[in-house]
């Protein structure tokens, strides 16, 4: 992995490009590889676009994408079930295919938002934590949610992100410059800390003296 930066995307090698699902052509899934098929090449029209840095189009696509795979997703269908026909449950091949596509497009999302002029850091966020939902061990996905976080004031929780990711990559520049930055802000908040608390000691003290002397001063008018 280089820099697990920003510009970096989950494209799968000629799999990505040419998607193909085994088993497709069964009559009974039929529907679903359909889904996972259409899911597949919206994300690969994705990665086309955001190769071309248009940035806007690609974010389309891999939206499109997870609204497809939506509704074949078994997590969101039993919070609505009830409501609707029942979908037959996906095997265990289509689910491995319906995940992996969901966190490259969710990964693909948070490097296309790091590419904006204004960036949406807590969205980042959002999106690198779905993906680590799925695979707690994305580098990419920990050093996106580390920036992010980092970006958005926690440098505590941002350095875990980071750490983690370092710990899998240690040569990474990018996740070592950026893990540097968050020891480096927990650093000053810390000395910051420190001097407040000096200065409210320091202030105790003060008072404490100027009530000293005048309580020797009371005590000398009363003799």
């Amino acid at each position: 992995m280089d820099a697990a930066g920003e510009e970096k995307m989950d494209v799968r090698g000629a799999a990505a490009e040419e998607p193909i699902f085994p088993g497709h052509g069964q009559t009974s899934a039929k529907p679903v590889w359909a889904s996972l098929e259409e899911a597949a090449q919206k994300k690969t029209e994705g990665n086309t676009f955001y190769r071309e840095k248009n940035i806007r189009s690609a974010i389309g696509r891999y939206h499109h994408a997870l609204l497809v795979l939506r509704s074949l997703d078994s997590e969101v269908l039993a919070s609505v079930k009830g409501f609707g026909p029942e979908m037959p449950a996906l095997t265990p091949e289509q689910e491995a295919v319906l995940r992996n596509t969901q966190v490259d497009c969710y990964n693909n999302l948070a490097a296309c938002l790091l590419q904006r002029q204004s960036v949406d850091y807590a969205r980042v966020r959002e999106y690198s934590l779905r993906v680590l939902q799925w695979r707690p061990g994305d580098i990419k996905a920990l050093y996106r949610a580390g920036v992010a976080t980092l970006e958005m004031g926690d440098a505590q929780t941002a350095k875990q992100y980071l750490s983690q990711a370092c710990r899998e990559q240690p040569n990474d520049a990018n996740v070592r410059k950026h893990l540097q930055r968050a020891e480096e802000k927990l650093n000053k908040e810390l000395q910051k800390e420190k001097a407040m608390y000096r200065g409210m000691f320091s202030s105790s003290q003060k008072s404490s003296s100027v009530e000293e002397i005048n309580q020797t001063h009371r005590t000398g008018e009363g003799v």
